[in-house]
């Protein structure tokens, strides 16, 4: 395995993380135990989770995901030191989409709903602190999910960011949590987070030290402003959707639907289904074979060789799976590779924001 920091004075994470969201939808609590002993026999330290997890977001199923890493976590207590326990806080709820039922909309980053949220994280996954805390979504209108442009709500009530901040401080002082990031953020964004911690004079407001956004061969932007920041300011990025819901693998090529995947089980998986980004797919898929390379490492491959990249964030529902991922970070594309990437890319840049 290979390591880098997390924030600027960090703890050691594995290039590669552990993805959960599958765990209590498409893997049982006994396939969630397994993953994670193969996981850590593997070298993978930052397991990563979210408060609404399992996904697709359901009433009857959220925080089940954090429940059966706490219960992983009780049967072997002495791993507890060994990870980087990264999870996420939901927040508002501004489309229809996304959890409304957790809280009970109770989703605003302020104080009272992320200390909330924290102690109710804390209690599932039975342990005493959280190494990252992040924010899941802006609690702001903004383009994220694969949103296409911008639209501006004018009197939007939303919390500052300075009190988001403080709020998250609060929770580091109680030795809840002890670092933050933020997640599907943009690069206003991530400039008022660091601005805000920068002029905090005697606030002592938090500093974030990483971003989970999309990143992946069919998604490259995070290039485009948010990775200066990654490289300049220690924001690094835990990039996620890596394989674009599995397309990058190949599986699904030619209508094929596996029993159990993805999006053989839920059609509202639709963001990397355009005939756009399905024809760059099939260009990044057939550069791999025929260069003898099985497409989901190579794609993954290309993702952990980002300079920017602090880790990437990896899912599976099987053993083999999750282990073929893992060996990704071993696999060094050969140039003529990564020349066919660029090609692509020009051509097709970005088609699955």
């Amino acid at each position: 395995m290979k390591f880098r920091v997390l924030g600027p004075n960090g703890p050691r994470v594995s290039q590669i993380a552990l993805g959960t969201m599958t765990w209590g939808q498409q893997n049982t609590e006994v396939e969630a135990h397994s993953q994670l002993d193969a996981a850590l026999a593997a070298g993978v330290n930052l397991i990563d989770t979210a408060e609404m997890y399992p996904v697709p977001p359901k009433p009857d199923t959220a925080g089940r995901t954090e429940t059966f890493i706490g219960t992983w976590l009780a049967q072997r207590p002495s791993r507890r030191d060994q990870i980087v326990l990264a999870t996420k806080a939901a927040g508002p709820s501004r489309t229809p989409t996304r959890p409304s039922h957790i809280r009970d909309g109770r989703l605003a980053f302020n104080a009272t709903n992320l200390t909330e949220a924290v102690n109710d994280s804390l209690r599932r996954l039975q342990t005493d602190y959280l190494d990252l805390y992040q924010l899941h979504w802006p609690d702001r209108s903004t383009n994220c999910f694969g949103q296409m442009g911008y639209e501006h709500v004018e009197g939007e009530e939303t919390v500052p960011i300075e009190e988001t901040l403080d709020a998250l401080g609060q929770l580091i002082r109680a030795g809840k949590i002890r670092q933050i990031g933020v997640s599907n953020e943009t690069p206003w964004g991530v400039a008022r987070f660091l601005q805000a911690a920068s002029h905090q004079g005697n606030s002592e407001l938090p500093r974030i030290v990483s971003i989970q956004n999309p990143y992946s061969l069919v998604n490259r932007i995070f290039e485009i402003g948010l990775a200066e920041f990654a490289m300049r300011d220690g924001v690094g990025l835990l990039a996620y959707s890596p394989l674009a819901f599995g397309w990058l693998s190949g599986k699904y090529f030619q209508g094929a639907r596996p029993a159990g995947a993805r999006i053989t089980l839920f059609e509202r998986f639709s963001r990397y289904s355009s005939p756009t980004t399905q024809a760059a797919i099939a260009e990044y898929v057939d550069l791999f074979r025929r260069h003898g390379i099985d497409p989901a490492q190579g794609a993954l491959a290309y993702v952990n060789s980002r300079p920017f990249l602090t880790s990437n964030i990896i899912g599976a529902t099987s053993i083999e799976q999750l282990e073929a991922n893992i060996a990704s970070i071993d696999l060094e594309l050969p140039l003529e590779v990564i020349a066919g990437i660029e090609s692509i890319h020009q051509r097709m840049p970005n088609p699955a924001p």
